[in-house]
């Protein structure tokens, strides 16, 4: 009689733990910036360098756009230039806080119900440059307000990145060179 409610229990646990797991990550040695304002962060930022990965893969130009949807989430509108298909691309996704809207810590998902870890972890007190870190140390993005940034900025976003375990060697340099 028992052994009927295992294999139920056991699919509902796996269940929870598969929705549990969807989003909200951050590697072991990066901590989210406290102190956070969504208000000043919202606008375009332009992406300085990343780790590739199969969504932004063969990206130029590439710039995000943050803005407030009506139910407080933050819309996601991502743009880049393939330059294999010589077009431009766009991805639209929303974005929420993990815990509190001041922590650094969100979750973003441009698939429905399933979201990813994108951590800001370092940002200027003029919010015009940041280090965000993804789940897990395959994901990693340097923004700025510029499609340049000072190398003194660099150079301190990178020693970080290090430091947290990215291999920084890895990074795609993002070309921009078109306009949109």
């Amino acid at each position: 009689m028992k052994s009927k409610y295992i294999v139920p229990v056991l699919i509902g646990a796996g269940i929870g733990i598969a929705l549990s797991s969807c989003g909200g990550g951050i590697p072991d040695k990066a901590k989210p910036v406290t102190n956070f304002d969504k208000a000043r962060y919202l606008g375009r930022w332009y992406e300085i360098a990343r780790l590739d990965y199969k969504w932004e893969r063969d990206l130029n130009n590439v710039t995000a756009e943050y803005s407030l949807n009506d139910n407080g989430t933050i819309k996601v509108d991502n743009k880049g230039y393939d330059v294999k298909k010589d077009k431009w691309e766009e991805s639209i996704g929303k974005a929420k806080f993990v815990k509190k809207d001041n922590i650094g810590m969100l979750k973003v998902s441009f698939f429905g119900p399933f979201y990813s870890g994108y951590n800001v972890i370092a940002i200027d007190t003029e919010y015009k440059y940041a280090l965000v870190a993804g789940e897990s140390l395959k994901y990693m993005w340097i923004l700025s307000r510029e499609k340049t940034i000072p190398e003194s900025v660099k150079a301190e976003f990178l020693i970080k990145a290090q430091d947290i375990g990215y291999n920084v060697t890895d990074l795609v340099w993002v070309k921009h060179d078109k306009t949109n």
